[in-house]
């Protein structure tokens, strides 16, 4: 075998030790692989030469290692509009919104040795939010679709939607991802089917056997959504590993070991803080699962929390004395229904009925008095607020709404404001990411929003 020596760009050394980048020169020779020398990147992105995929020493989590072509030029391309003003600014409103999660995510990456990279695919994914929705209805940190979480222990029903669990929808994207990898036999290809679906990369590789992901790219044999993935997650990555760089100041807070405590009964989780002494929007935004900020009346049900507070919540919901939960009592009065019950306290009748053991909703008798969780105000304080989420059938979500475009703000802040990527809105739009928007323009955004 003729010796070859690649020069291969680590993104991940600063992704989990918060250094600069390396070029590192490996040498091969009778399959195998030794590192030969490292020093500090100190050329721009388009004159690195990416190598062929080949296996990192073991000691290393695999790397995204790509060759150059339409991933260079994609690449190059995608670092130059996130690194103008408006997107490094955007980045560091993303960052700072997943500081709650990023600790978790990272250290599940590290413990299934995984490629570094993908603690930023939220980025791209969600913006970290975990109420992020597509125009397909995909939702959460991972954006994962109705019809997918089956395999991957996540529930949809009128209590809660855990594709916005981010303890479950993390391991449910990871173990995903892991089982694609094995189907298709790279990190290119198992993203290309994150993104595209594994139906599409296999018949991909059946039309062109021995073809790699870049390879398939330059085929056509992707949509242009899914060629532009991966260039778009290594841009992203190359900036934010590469903070000081784009003048960025990026905190990795400390994994807060989560910890998950079984509840066994409904709560409020305002109720549960206000007990144990903690911020209660902390609280539900770790649980931001649950429509209503209470747990629903399963067993198997369990709440998230830093491991430093779980003793103190353990206290409380431990604590029978403690009243954990809110609930208005209403007489039945002639022409009552459930359903209408259920109108007007914005809860559906499963909810009614849960909380009144033995209650038969045909037979409802006047001045019959029922208990009625209290999720949300009565029906007088306005229809959106006593609204029950919706969860029957989640479809494309139509950009039927309208923001008019005020001083100072750009195509990324408006992104931000709307819990939308910034490529999605541009696209609706008609736009390019970078246009100048002119105040007063009526831009087409999500429905609801």
């Amino acid at each position: 075998m003729n010796r070859s020596i690649f020069f291969i760009a680590l993104l991940s050394a600063a992704v989990f030790h918060g250094g600069a980048a390396e070029l590192v020169s490996y040498q091969l020779d009778e399959d195998r692989l030794e590192v030969v020398s490292g020093e500090p990147i100190e050329r721009p992105l388009r004159q690195i030469r990416y190598a062929q995929s080949v296996p990192a020493p073991h000691t290393e989590p695999p790397l995204l290692l790509t060759l150059g072509g339409i991933n260079e030029e994609l690449t190059q391309k995608y670092i130059e509009q996130y690194s103008r003003p408006g997107g490094i600014k955007w980045l560091s409103a993303i960052m700072e919104r997943g500081e709650p999660y990023l600790g978790f995510i990272r250290g599940e990456i590290e413990k299934r040795n995984m490629p570094a990279e993908l603690v930023y695919l939220p980025v791209i994914e969600s913006a970290y939010s975990t109420a992020a929705v597509s125009r397909s209805g995909a939702t959460g940190l991972w954006q994962f679709m109705r019809n997918s979480i089956g395999p991957y222990d996540m529930r949809i029903n009128e209590w809660m939607d855990e594709r916005r669990d981010f303890w479950k929808s993390t391991l449910g994207a990871l173990n995903k991802l892991e089982d694609e990898y094995k189907r298709v036999g790279s990190w290119e290809l198992a993203l290309a089917s994150y993104n595209a679906g594994i139906g599409t990369v296999l018949k991909a590789q059946k039309k062109y056997p021995g073809a790699d992901y870049w390879e398939l790219c330059e085929k056509r044999a992707f949509k242009n959504e899914t060629i532009q993935y991966i260039p778009r997650l290594l841009a992203v990555s190359y900036i934010l590993s590469n903070p000081r760089r784009f003048g960025m100041e990026i905190k990795w807070p400390e994994n807060p070991q989560w910890t998950r405590i079984p509840v066994g009964r409904s709560v409020d989780l305002g109720l549960v803080a206000e007990y144990a002494g903690l911020p209660g929007a902390d609280l539900k935004k770790a649980n931001s699962e649950l429509f209503y900020g209470i747990t629903p009346p399963d067993s198997g049900y369990h709440i998230k929390v830093p491991s430093s507070q779980a003793e103190s919540v353990a206290l409380v919901l431990e604590d029978p004395d403690l009243p954990l939960i809110r609930y208005y009592f209403h007489t039945i009065r002639r022409g009552d229904t459930l359903s209408e019950l259920a109108r007007h306290y914005g809860i559906s009748v499963n909810q009614i009925a849960g909380s009144n053991p033995g209650l038969q909703p045909r037979y409802l008798k006047i001045g019959q008095r029922l208990m009625i969780p209290a999720f949300r105000e009565p029906e007088s304080a306005g229809p959106r607020q006593n609204r029950v989420p919706e969860i029957a059938a989640a479809g494309e979500i139509p950009f039927a709404g309208t923001h008019l475009v005020k001083r100072g703000e750009s195509l990324w802040s408006i992104a931000l404001a709307y819990n939308v990527n910034p490529e999605t809105l541009a696209s609706a739009n008609g736009m390019g990411l970078n246009d100048t928007l002119n105040i007063g323009r009526a831009l087409r955004i999500p429905a609801g929003r």
